[in-house]
């Protein structure tokens, strides 16, 4: 596959739950990532499938969202109850760069290419249920929402919709979480350190999106601020508050806010 010395794909045999494992060699990395896959029970023949990549926090990897919220399970009740539509979901490392890499560029590694273009192509070149027709969305929790809603509204010609659960909404807030120096992260473009800077700056071409936190979540201010400050500035979006802290209970539930909202842009 152009750009991509090598693909590797978990036999059939040996997965389970409908979940699979991909891992590529990609020059925005300089070296391999991995993708944890789910593709929900009887759409083998289907073509041009909505894909959903979701995006971890600190401290995770691929098998995040799945073996600690069980992400796959929920979808396929979801689409079995007719819910949502069928939907592949995506689930990358963020890179594995120190606690986290924040989703962006730095240390001569991109790892904002690596989700924002190289998950979908590599989607595209593994999965004959995955085509350019395919609806891309974005969402991920904590760091994870920092990610999926910069990466959102800056390839908005790439996905259709982004979420955030419980979201870092400025790179300084970073330091809560990690031992990394914040410096090791400053980006040489300042508005692509910020969420409200970034929706800003592409807010003709932004794709629907919402976002959500937990009551009791340490980053509440921090994301009742970013909705103020879209309202301020006549944002569409949506924001929910929800009973909560920042933990997996909490984001086990609400993801399914996620996917029925990525379903009525289909």
């Amino acid at each position: 596959m152009p750009g991509f010395r090598t693909i590797e794909i978990s036999n059939p045999v040996f997965e389970q739950q409908q979940l699979r494992f991909l891992t590529v060699k990609t020059n925005s990395l300089k070296g391999r990532g991995d993708i944890c896959i789910f593709i929900p029970q009887g759409t083998t023949e289907l073509q041009n499938m909505p894909v959903c990549v979701l995006l971890h926090g600190v401290y995770g990897s691929a098998w995040s969202w799945a073996f600690n919220a069980g992400v796959h399970r929920k979808a396929q009740q979801m689409i079995d109850k007719g819910e949502i539509a069928p939907v592949i979901i995506a689930m990358p490392s963020d890179g594995l760069w120190g606690d986290g890499s924040a989703y962006l560029p730095h240390h001569s590694l991109d790892f904002e290419k690596w989700i924002a273009s190289d998950v979908p192509e590599t989607l595209i070149a593994s999965f004959p249920q995955v085509s350019e027709q395919s609806l891309f969305f974005i969402a991920g929790l904590s760091m994870g929402g920092f990610g999926a809603l910069r990466i959102g509204a800056k390839y908005n010609q790439r996905f259709s919709g982004m979420a955030g659960h419980s979201s870092i909404t400025e790179l300084r807030q970073l330091s809560l979480f990690v031992e990394e120096n914040p410096d090791d992260y400053a980006q040489p473009v300042k508005s692509d350190e910020s969420v409200l800077d970034t929706i800003l700056k592409y807010r003709e071409q932004l794709p629907p999106f919402r976002f959500d936190c937990g009551s009791d979540d340490l980053l509440i201010n921090e994301n009742r601020i970013l909705h103020q400050q879209l309202s301020a500035n006549n944002i569409p979006h949506i924001y929910e508050e929800f009973e909560g802290e920042h933990e997996w209970p909490y984001w086990e539930e609400h993801v399914a806010s996620t996917l029925q909202f990525f379903h009525t842009l289909l």
